[in-house]
């Protein structure tokens, strides 16, 4: 097939960072990050950001670009990425974006426009305001009423459910009524798009393994010096999974075998969400990590669909 660019993603834990490497490997390729957390200098544990050594020599892009303390959205995301992709073409290099947010991944591939009038920093901080006082549980009890789609889809997510509430107050339409919309866009790259899955309960036991070994590698220590970087709990940053749970209970909301707990059953939520977001994606090539022996062997299929040689 015609290739551009390749996408990698899939449900955390499941094996994308590896893969990405190993494709980049046989490709001449390198990978843009498709996180939403990664991206933020400091906040290396709890995103689970590859180290240098990794990495193998292949240049990576997108991550410790931003300080935590300031906002990224899908917007700066898109257009950052769609630069990186017409540089490393220049180069006559490949560009394999690799990551699990699936909304950046959507916007970049579809060049979805984020038009005036859908958002309002005003509204935004009089939702967030509100979210702090009540919670954010029952912010997403009033999006259930309203988009029960986009509430199921961001369940314990504030950033994405205080957007669905933006935006239907702003323009009166349900958000999820407008991603259906987009999934009819066409492509505005020829990408072969990947998604890796495998059985639940491996997943679930991986990410499992994933957050007991991030309490030893310290996340705990790594939240602590966010705080004392003046990082505050409703910030962009802090709601990455495993850091707002930690930030939790530093604050004395959980004791810490109740927080880690916590970030065992809230990722476990949000990776079939990952899975519910990406089955809703059009031309997909589904992999099955077990029906591999490692990921090169999973690469080396990869690159042979994208050259047309299987």
């Amino acid at each position: 097939m015609a290739c551009e660019i390749a996408i990698i993603a899939g449900p955390t834990a499941s094996g994308k960072s590896e893969a990405s490497i190993a494709l980049a490997s046989r490709l001449n390729g390198e990978v843009i990050s498709a996180d939403s957390i990664q991206v933020y200098r400091h906040m290396d544990i709890g995103s689970a950001k590859l180290t240098r050594d990794r990495m193998r020599g292949i240049p990576h892009h997108m991550l410790d670009i931003m300080e935590p303390y300031e906002d990224y959205n899908v917007s700066v995301f898109s257009r950052e990425a769609a630069k990186l992709i017409r540089d490393i073409q220049g180069r006559g290099k490949f560009p394999i974006l690799c990551g699990g947010t699936g909304f950046y991944i959507r916007a970049l591939l579809y060049g979805i426009d984020f038009a005036e009038g859908e958002t309002d920093p005003y509204v935004r901080e009089r939702l967030q305001t509100e979210a702090g006082a009540i919670g954010i549980g029952k912010l997403e009890e009033r999006l259930k009423g309203i988009d029960p789609v986009s509430a199921s889809l961001y369940h314990g997510n504030a950033k994405r459910i205080i957007r669905a509430l933006e935006y239907h107050e702003l323009t009166g339409e349900l958000l999820s009524d407008k991603n259906a919309r987009e999934r009819e866009l066409k492509p505005a790259y020829e990408a072969a798009f990947f998604v890796l899955s495998m059985p639940r309960d491996m997943l679930y036991e991986r990410i499992n393994r994933r957050v007991e070994l991030m309490m030893d590698e310290g996340l705990l220590d790594e939240v602590k010096k966010l705080r004392e970087l003046g990082v505050k709990r409703d910030m962009t940053s802090m709601q990455g999974l495993g850091y707002r749970q930690i930030y939790d209970h530093l604050e004395g909301r959980y004791d810490l075998d109740t927080a880690v707990e916590e970030i065992k059953k809230q990722t476990r939520h949000f990776a079939k969400r990952q899975l519910t977001w990406f089955k809703r994606e059009r031309n997909v090539k589904w992999i099955d990590v077990t029906e591999y022996e490692n990921a090169e062997k999973m690469a080396e299929y990869m690159a042979g669909y994208i050259n047309g040689t299987i």
